[in-house]
């Protein structure tokens, strides 16, 4: 397992890497759809190719980003029927949905992408349109971001086995807290501290140290 949790931490690193490239991504788009409409409206001047590679970038933001979103445990859930549901049995549920349609949806795509990338390469390609790119690279990110998104659903479903078995933390971020706490039967108010006073016996006020401040609880002193 710990070989396997290394493993998961390169890919971690790797999707990690790439996330935070995309925003770049989005801010080269933006510089480039300002500049060719500044070009167009001002100088008369256009470019195909400025326009194809505006939608070249926003398909690499998306298939570069998807292994990312899933590293941040960022897609969509069904949070009503998951809230009420124990740490383990999300995960459970998780380690099906990874091995039952992620997987083998990323493992359909590339195969059935690739085909189409390599004629694209062999063949040179190019874009229909006057002054338009190449095509084969925008076809590459396809197998590519479903590449991507297969290795971090293998970490994924590394981490969640590692944490179902006992040996790694709970991956589902921002999930455990109170409801990690109650499956281990730790949560509780907070305690109740006695506090005699000095020189004298009896019985002292409960003083709580719970968030509503401290302050006596109706205890009595003689």
């Amino acid at each position: 397992m710990k070989i396997l949790l290394r493993l998961s931490r390169l890919i971690d690193v790797t999707n990690g890497l790439l996330g935070r490239l995309t925003p770049w991504l989005v801010f080269a788009a933006v510089l480039i759809s300002a500049s060719n409409a500044v070009a167009r409206k001002a100088l008369n001047l256009s470019s195909n190719a400025f326009l194809e590679v505006q939608w070249y970038l926003f398909a690499a933001v998306f298939l570069l980003g998807a292994g990312y979103v899933l590293l941040e445990n960022a897609h969509v859930r069904i949070d009503v029927l998951a809230g009420k549901l124990s740490m383990r049995a999300r995960n459970w549920i998780d380690v099906v949905g990874l091995l039952v349609f992620l997987l083998p949806l990323c493992g359909f795509m590339i195969k059935l992408s690739w085909p189409y990338v390599w004629q694209a390469y062999v063949s040179g390609e190019i874009s229909q349109n006057y002054g338009g790119l190449i095509r084969w690279p925008v076809y590459a990110l396809v197998p590519l971001g479903f590449g991507l998104l297969g290795l971090q659903a293998l970490s994924e479903l590394i981490k969640r086995l590692a944490f179902l078995s006992g040996a790694g933390p709970n991956p589902l971020h921002g999930g455990g807290g109170e409801e990690e706490a109650v499956e281990h039967g730790h949560v509780g108010g907070p305690p109740i501290a006695a506090v005699a006073p000095a020189g004298g016996t009896g019985t002292a006020p409960a003083i709580s140290t719970g968030p509503g401040g401290a302050g006596p609880q109706g205890g009595t002193t003689k």
